[in-house]
């Protein structure tokens, strides 16, 4: 198992060992235990007549309800709750899921509305899953159960493990409501429940909280070697739009004569009327420079190198028999973009929106609302759409593509979204803002060389 991979998945990890125990084939069987029919009989439990897989032979399918109580917590009113930390606690789904705000009350409920420590719980609306309560005394929501039996045929924590694992609660079939879905409590009633030997179970928990703190440490290495690997990225770029990572060429055209170069192949485009005339950019005084660059290189804007634009800001629908992808941030993938699965539009909005700035191979998308600035490269042929709560950003066909991703997701351009970012509700930033820019330009060569250099060393960091 490669704990230093950005790919260690933990949760599907998690799964298969939940699928494992509840399949009897996580921890070895005992002859000398005494079987689950015995505690059928013991305890009255009933069997299930549906059976979802195998299980050993000293288990036994039971129905759930059979061995287990399943308590509704309080429906309370909004007026029943105080903001008052003397009174006893009410614990919602939320409080377990999404928060951590509380409310109180000074009702005096019947014994089964209230929760302690130990005591192994439901939420069964929005969110689904148990916990073993170890937040005090509290009175818990009607969106929550507490589970109880008085038998002594079921482990705790064999009990909360099966819970766990959504598979053995939730099916398309079981859950209700259109806006917010729930499972019933007759249907978590009559779950089928694979019941193992008493001394089987407690060893099943065992092993499996021995596995989930394994991979608890294992996602904690991988966290922290995850942010070592963005560090170390972020570095290596830093170096590199410094000048730093490779050594200057003095045989390398300079800078200054490709700048005029760019200029002199951005007046042809406008006299062929492939792009518009733009107002110059303002000039780079030497205040706004962050840091020195090499003699060769220049500092410019982005609008000075490269054509800064977006569609028109509409929203097409989305149809069936649509063929053209419309792309937007939630369809980066962690390196790429999905293409297939994005949102297809038709042709009639295909050339409508199309006409102002229509996507090309090798143009980079530049979000601006949202995850504004997470680079993504066009790198398919195909005609498709970019949101408009995007940009794009087109290189000059004389600098290299590459260098400017690079430039574009390093700490520079972090530091201009901050410097022009505009704090509203919806933080986002202007195509103006953008052309505005701050720039460092190489020669073409070490462009290049740079380039080449960012890669090897990024493929010896990812491993």
């Amino acid at each position: 198992m490669k704990t230093n991979s950005l790919d260690f998945d933990a949760q599907a990890l998690r799964e298969k060992i939940l699928d494992l125990a509840m399949r009897g084939k996580l921890v070895p069987q005992d002859p000398n235990d005494e079987p689950a029919s015995v505690l059928l009989e013991k305890d009255n439990l009933k069997n299930s007549d549906e059976k979802p897989h195998d299980i050993p032979a000293s288990w036994k399918w039971i129905i759930l309800g059979s061995g287990v109580n399943f308590y509704n917590g309080r429906a309370y009113k909004k007026n029943e709750l105080l903001n008052d930390d003397k009174f006893t606690p009410v614990l919602r789904v939320g409080n377990l899921f999404t928060n951590s705000s509380w409310y109180y009350s000074d009702l005096k409920l019947d014994p089964n509305k209230y929760i302690d420590n130990g005591d192994l719980i439901y939420a069964w609306s929005a969110s689904f899953g148990p916990k073993i309560w170890n937040g005090g005394r509290v009175i818990f929501h009607y969106h929550i159960w507490k589970l109880k039996y008085d038998n002594t045929a079921i482990d705790k924590n064999f009990l909360y493990y099966f819970l766990l694992d959504k598979r053995n609660v939730v099916g398309e079939t079981d859950l209700h409501g259109s806006t917010m879905k729930h499972i019933t409590k007759t249907n978590m009633e009559h779950l089928p429940f694979p019941l193992p030997p008493l001394s089987e179970q407690s060893r099943i928990a065992a092993k499996i909280a021995q596995l989930f703190a394994l991979l608890r440490k294992a996602e904690t290495s991988t966290q922290q070697y995850a942010k070592l690997q963005t560090l170390l990225k972020s570095k290596v770029l830093d170096l590199a739009m410094r000048g730093k990572l490779i050594e200057q060429d003095p045989n390398d055209e300079p800078a200054s004569v490709l700048l005029e170069k760019i200029k002199a192949e951005k007046a042809e485009l406008i006299k062929e009327k492939k792009i518009k005339k733009t107002k110059p950019l303002p000039p780079i005084t030497d205040d706004e420079k962050p840091f020195d660059i090499p003699d060769s290189w220049e500092w410019v804007r982005l609008g000075d190198i490269a054509q800064v634009g977006d569609i028109d800001h509409k929203m097409p629908k989305q149809t069936q028999d649509g063929i053209y992808p419309y792309i937007s941030p939630k369809d980066f993938t962690k390196n790429g973009i999905d293409y297939q699965n994005s949102k297809k539009i038709s042709k009639e909005d295909f050339i409508k929106l199309s006409k102002k700035f229509l996507p090309q191979k090798g143009d980079l998308i530049f979000p601006r609302y949202g995850t504004i600035g997470k680079i993504r490269e066009v790198n398919v042929d195909l005609p498709l759409l970019v949101s408009y709560s995007c940009c794009l950003v087109r290189s000059s066909k004389l600098i290299d593509n590459s260098f400017v991703k690079s430039e574009l997701d390093s700490q520079i351009t972090k530091e201009e979204i901050k410097r022009y970012i505009n704090k509203s509700t919806q933080p986002n930033i202007g195509l103006k803002s953008i052309q505005r820019f701050l720039f460092p330009l190489p020669p073409l060569e070490e462009q290049k060389k740079i380039a080449k250099r960012i890669s090897e060393v990024n493929k010896i960091i990812d491993g």
